[in-house]
């Protein structure tokens, strides 16, 4: 009997053996292979936008807007916007303290004047990087980033060189910080790379968007200053819309060409897009707190003439892309000898003016440049 109990028992085990070994064969496999618990995915940075006007109105607030938004979703970061900030108020520091409150710690001071506002309480925000737009406030947790928009004012003015028959060019512009006279300034030296007799007609409108002001005083440089050509440094498109209506020709800034504009030659503007994306890259590799500056132009395809009109014959094409190369190659603009409209020497022979005096400290106007009375 059990003789028969151990025979019976051997059995089982040979049957079972093979069995167990398989089973614990296959347990092993799926603690080698099971997949590797979920990983929580990185948070999206979150990006604020502080802008004066509607991101919705074409000129400057649309363009930064769509090229920042398109920047944004290319590299995963969330964009919280404020628009219709009032400069010189408490607004911009209501809307910083907002957008901080939101977990923004990158953001983007779209307006000249608020990183001057900004600056006094930056240290309030340690864990936040601001962005300056072509201002001379600065602190450890606050840069500036801005396109060589003059590069396009130059090649726009060598367009103006070439279709102005008067030689007198008007020019609507807000107000006279390093911002808008360097652009004047480059404008017109690229004007006189055509015509050395170029002139450059400025009219004041003291605010960046006051569209009423702007078609009154492109009206006044056509009709009292002979301007044949119009341009301006504004944030809407109300002197270009102006010269239009009158049949002058005009170049447009930071904005397309409304279809069916006849006279509209082309707009000088940032792929604000690439801008961007440059901005978030640097700040993503936390590299934004170590700089003091940075450019970006013409070398980038970040500065060009778009919507060029039928107008602009192959021949001119062929002559302005000729100065873009040049551009592109690193040609230096403001070289001199370079005298502002009082005769005083701004810049010798053989000497240029640096990135940081261009960016920061350009407070005169090149001679040629005269202001309507």
């Amino acid at each position: 009997m059990n003789q028969n109990i151990r025979t019976i028992r051997r059995r089982i085990l040979r049957w079972l053996a093979p069995m167990l070994l398989a089973a614990a064969g296959l347990v092993l496999l799926a603690l080698i292979f099971r997949p590797a618990p979920d990983e929580p995915e990185p948070e999206k940075p979150t990006v604020g936008f502080i802008v004066l006007g509607d991101v919705r109105s074409p000129g400057w607030n649309a363009s930064n807007y769509e090229g920042l938004l398109a920047a944004c979703n290319k590299l995963g970061a969330k964009l919280v916007v404020r628009d219709h900030v009032a400069e010189r108020s408490d607004e911009c520091l209501k809307a910083v303290r907002n957008l901080a409150g939101q977990g923004c710690k990158l953001i983007i001071l779209a307006s000249y004047s608020y990183p001057e506002e900004i600056r006094p309480f930056a240290n309030e925000f340690p864990n936040v990087s601001f962005i300056n737009m072509a201002s001379k406030s600065y602190n450890p947790n606050m840069a500036t980033y801005f396109p060589r928009m003059y590069q396009g004012r130059y090649l726009s003015g060598a367009l103006a060189g070439i279709r102005s028959t008067s030689g007198i060019i008007g020019y609507v512009a807000a107000m006279p910080n390093a911002e808008v006279l360097r652009g004047i300034n480059a404008f017109l030296l690229g004007a006189r790379r055509i015509n050395p007799k170029a002139r450059v007609v400025v009219a004041w409108t003291n605010s960046w968007e006051d569209p009423e002001r702007e078609r009154h005083l492109a009206e006044r440089l056509i009709h009292e200053a002979g301007a044949d050509l119009i341009t301006y440094h504004q944030d809407d498109m109300a002197a270009a819309e102006a010269a239009e209506a009158l049949g002058v020709d005009s170049i447009a800034f930071n904005a397309p060409v409304p279809k069916g504009a006849k006279h509209i030659l082309a707009s000088v503007s940032c792929r604000w897009d690439i801008f961007y994306q440059d901005l978030l890259r640097d700040y993503l590799k936390d590299e934004l707190r170590v700089m003091r500056t940075s450019w970006i132009g013409v070398d980038r395809n970040a500065v060009l003439l778009t919507s060029l009109s039928s107008e602009i014959t192959p021949e001119m094409r062929a002559k302005l892309d000729t100065i873009r190369l040049e551009l592109v190659n690193h040609m230096l603009i403001f070289r001199g000898p370079l005298y502002d409209n009082q005769n005083v020497l701004r810049c010798k022979a053989d000497e240029a003016i640096s990135d940081d005096t261009l960016l920061m400290d350009i407070d005169w106007l090149i001679s040629g440049v005269t202001s309507l009375e």
